[in-house]
């Protein structure tokens, strides 16, 4: 892995984001200036590794750079932007957060965010080439898994201190046993569907919490089946759409699930129109 100090003799930051995918919380970002002279051994890409690994890290990151910055952009932020328009926005935000400002910054991933008042550079799998990138990688990573977790004490039913807000079957099956709250992001189909006409309102309160929970858990298999990828044929399609209709035939017959199953059936039904169309 190369240490990109300075880019032609200019200071250089590393910036990366944490908390694209959640439904739920803030997205965060850093930006790192190293100092070639404090060096800190074992920076890598915050997602391979161990939590408390990335406690010790940070905390010296933070203690030898020359200069760090953490920022994000709220929930209400990404549901009115869109997650990567936030999640530009939180880079931004980091870079100019630096005490001593960058002249050059380096970005993980394919796009860098407008008007940072510096050059920059994006590279693709940065936080695993880049020593800066990786820095700015692990103290985003830490500062909204610290977050996550001081939003359980507010929300202790859905186990964010646990899954960070992720789409984990843990989470999932609380979404389905009580709904959203209001860090949840709604522009995020697995917790937008609850504010679609009510259909998780009245109906969806007087089934019974299994099949409460299996009626959410059929609308997000069904979405993603909707969502199918390039090359997906029609007959994979039809198959997958049957063993849905198949795993859920409890729900499909509960009279309360019905405004559910009409939901699923016509995004379906649509989702095969579009792949027949293709093919044709």
């Amino acid at each position: 892995m190369r240490c990109s100090m300075s880019s032609g003799n200019l200071l250089t930051c590393g910036v990366d984001e944490a908390g694209r995918g959640p439904l739920a919380g803030p997205v965060y970002a850093a930006a790192v200036i190293l100092d070639p002279k404090r060096r800190v051994n074992g920076l890598a890409d915050s997602k391979v590794l161990e939590p408390q690994r990335r406690e010790v890290l940070a905390a010296r990151i933070k203690e030898r750079a020359i200069a760090w910055s953490i920022a994000f952009s709220t929930v209400e932020e990404i549901d009115r932007l869109n997650i990567f328009h936030a999640s530009m926005l939180a880079m931004r935000r980091a870079v100019a957060g630096l005490a001593i400002p960058a002249q050059h910054a380096l970005i993980d991933g394919n796009s860098c965010p407008p008007g940072l008042g510096c050059t920059a550079k994006a590279i693709v799998d940065g936080d695993a080439k880049e020593k800066c990138i990786s820095a700015a990688s692990i103290l985003a990573k830490t500062a909204r898994d610290a977050e996550m977790t001081a939003l359980h004490d507010r929300y202790p039913q859905y186990g964010f201190d646990k899954h960070k807000g992720y789409g984990t079957p843990e989470h999932l099956q609380a979404l389905g046993r009580i709904g959203p709250c209001e860090i949840h992001r709604k522009s995020f189909y697995a917790v937008g569907v609850f504010f679609q006409k009510d259909l998780f309102a009245e109906p969806w309160a007087l089934m019974q919490e299994e099949l409460r929970v299996r009626s959410y858990r059929m609308y997000c298999d069904a979405f993603r089946l909707a969502a199918y990828k390039p090359g997906v044929k029609l007959a994979q399609f039809d198959s997958k759409r049957k063993r849905l209709q198949r795993t859920y035939a409890d729900v499909r017959s509960t009279p309360h699930a019905a405004p559910h199953v009409d939901l699923v059936d016509e995004m379906l039904r649509k989702a095969r129109k579009d792949l027949r169309g293709k093919r044709a």
